[in-house]
């Protein structure tokens, strides 16, 4: 029987097998969601899916885009929002 706090479902289950042939399930905290854009609600691309302990060990370049709003807002809401500026200021 796994410890009360590994019944709970906010673990998922991974089966390894061990040296010795045999599957053994181990706990492990799920993945976090996906980054979106601010503006549009969009998946971003380009982003890493990982838990923080992970990504504090990444570059910087690997974890969002290196470009205005990179990680915040997607490819076309940042271009939009640059024309938009562009426009205001003339």
């Amino acid at each position: 029987m796994p410890a009360p706090n590994k019944r709970s479902r906010s673990y998922r289950r991974v089966f390894k097998k061990t040296p010795g042939g045999k599957n053994k399930i181990h706990y492990e905290k799920r993945k976090p969601s996906k980054a979106i854009c601010g503006g549009c609600g969009a998946v971003l691309p380009g982003t890493a899916n990982k838990r923080a302990f992970k990504m504090q060990n990444m570059a910087k370049t690997a974890k969002r885009p290196s470009r205005p709003y990179g990680g915040v807002l997607c490819s076309k809401c940042m271009r939009e929002l640059q024309i938009e500026r562009a426009r205001q200021n003339d």
